[in-house]
């Protein structure tokens, strides 16, 4: 994670590992059961995060983490301990804004942030819910469907950004398919910020070092974005 931020990285989504994981595609599907098999823990992700703390790091970071381990966690003590952790937020992305009441209320206790999704189909309604409740950012999902690398964006992503730029102050950040700097450099011309997570982990999983190779990848998406702007 340190060369990760060494090499560009603004913000840290850090996955929770969770037996079923249905937003996400095969490459986060198998990292996840190398994690929970090598006694990976919810608890033992937000000590992860501490440790990074402790070891200086300040780029802002959010934990990817399902609805379940944290009801099993207890809302408020997750809450309490992501933010003793110096965890800057969460995203659920199976927790949809009208159940979220009793973790959102618990953020704000905690000066937390609860990021809320949108997908392409979302009509004005659920553009406007999500755009009065997401807090710190807005993540967009590219296309409809899981996480994983595809051939190509979709060619409305600009027109979906648009609809929601129209209705939200927030920042808007988007993932799901992004795996190459030429596409995150397309997106970067119209959203806020680029998410990358498949793409990312393959390459990892890949490695004979996992660090250079991340950093990498990561210098790669960060020139492509600075020369975008």
């Amino acid at each position: 994670v340190q060369t990760l931020i060494a090499a560009g990285a603004d913000l840290l989504e850090l996955g929770v590992p969770f037996s079923d994981p249905l937003a996400d595609g095969p490459v986060i599907q198998a990292a996840a059961q190398r994690a929970l098999a090598n006694g990976m823990s919810l608890a033992k992700c937000i000590e992860m995060a501490a440790r990074l703390r402790a070891a200086g790091a300040q780029t802002p970071a959010l934990l990817m983490c399902y609805a379940n381990p944290i009801l099993a966690y207890g809302v408020e003590r997750y809450a309490a301990d992501c933010a003793a952790a110096g965890v800057d937020g969460s995203i659920v992305p199976d927790l949809p804004p009208e159940e979220a009441g009793e973790l959102e209320a618990a953020f704000n206790r905690h000066g937390l942030a609860l990021v809320y999704l949108l997908a392409p189909a979302s009509p004005p309604e659920r553009i406007a819910l999500v755009a009065q409740r997401s807090q710190g950012f807005i993540y967009l999902v590219s296309l409809t469907g899981v996480t994983g690398a595809r051939a190509h964006l979709p060619a409305e992503l600009e027109r979906f950004v648009a609809r929601v730029h129209a209705r939200a102050d927030q920042p808007l950040c988007i993932g799901f398919g992004i795996s190459t700097p030429a596409e995150a450099a397309r997106v970067g011309r119209v959203a806020d910020g680029v998410i990358v997570g498949s793409a990312l982990i393959k390459r990892l999983a890949a490695a004979g070092d996992p660090g250079a190779a991340g950093a990498a990848f990561v210098g790669e998406l960060r020139g492509a974005l600075d020369a975008g702007e």
